[in-house]
């Protein structure tokens, strides 16, 4: 089993999933550098703690994937003083729209109708496919910023579990990160501590129900079958990953030189 090598993690109040990326392995055995590249959920709700210790990353740009319904619903991320904010969103507005009203309002029968019987994971793993092949244009985007000036990076979406998780999974597929290696740094969004806090409308007992709690839970986790559905969209699509990479994302052997140059040791 792969090992990350272990960093001391801040206690961070009002940010969930929070990490740096650092110390993942390549498979030419160099490793991710400490300090150049940062995941989180959002920083809305960062307190003002948090926020000095975000500002003290020294962070050049902040991406953040999040849609106009997710920001309506949480607010807009805390501002860092000389820190770039680029807002990049990778799903629909619409559908994220749609999605939280279905999280914070619906009933046990409607959850039971969109998400029982696999429909939950069937949906991720659509969605994880769908933003492979059709959000190339801001993948491009990010990794070339990364290999131009944009470093250090956070990267964000709102639980820091999917659109980040993705993101940063196509940038360590860049470094050439072992694939074993980008799967435990996925996976550890799962952690207690880490895991986004579902908020429900309604009384405790019924909207926090088991079973309410049970049909939700595939949109609240990371699981392998999702991350392995997107790389194999790659594969599908694309043929492996170096042509994703040259013909999907416009990566150049140079601009990937210098990508590396940035973030691995």
């Amino acid at each position: 089993m792969t090992q990350q090598v272990p960093s001391t993690e801040p206690e961070l109040s009002g940010v969930r999933n929070f990490r740096d990326v650092g110390g993942l392995p390549t498979a030419d055995g160099r490793r991710v550098r400490y300090g150049v590249l940062f995941r989180s959920g959002h920083l809305a709700h960062a307190t003002e703690k948090d926020a000095e210790f975000l500002a003290s990353l020294d962070l050049h740009t902040i991406f953040d994937f999040r849609n106009a319904a997710d920001q309506k619903l949480e607010g807009p991320d805390v501002a860092l003083p000389g820190v770039r904010n680029v807002n990049m969103p990778l799903s629909d507005p619409a559908d994220g729209a749609e999605f939280w009203k279905m999280v914070r309002d619906g009933e046990i029968e409607q959850l039971r109708g969109i998400l029982a019987d696999g429909r939950a994971a069937n949906r991720m793993i659509t969605s994880y496919r769908k933003i492979i092949k059709e959000r190339t244009a801001e993948h491009s985007r990010v990794l070339h910023a990364l290999a131009e000036d944009s470093v250090p990076a956070l990267m964000h979406c709102a639980a820091g579990k999917d659109r980040a998780g993705l993101s940063i999974a196509v940038t360590l597929l860049a470094l050439g990160v072992e694939r074993e290696a980008i799967l435990v740094d996925y996976l550890e969004s799962n952690a207690k501590h880490r895991r986004y806090k579902v908020h429900r409308n309604g009384s405790a007992q019924s909207a926090y129900s088991p079973e309410v709690m049970e049909l939700l839970s595939p949109l609240f986790e990371a699981r392998a079958e999702y991350l392995t559905a997107a790389v194999e969209t790659i594969e599908e699509t694309w043929g492996g990953v170096d042509t994703y990479l040259e013909r999907g994302l416009g990566l150049t052997p140079r601009t990937r030189d210098r990508l590396r140059e940035r973030l691995l040791d």
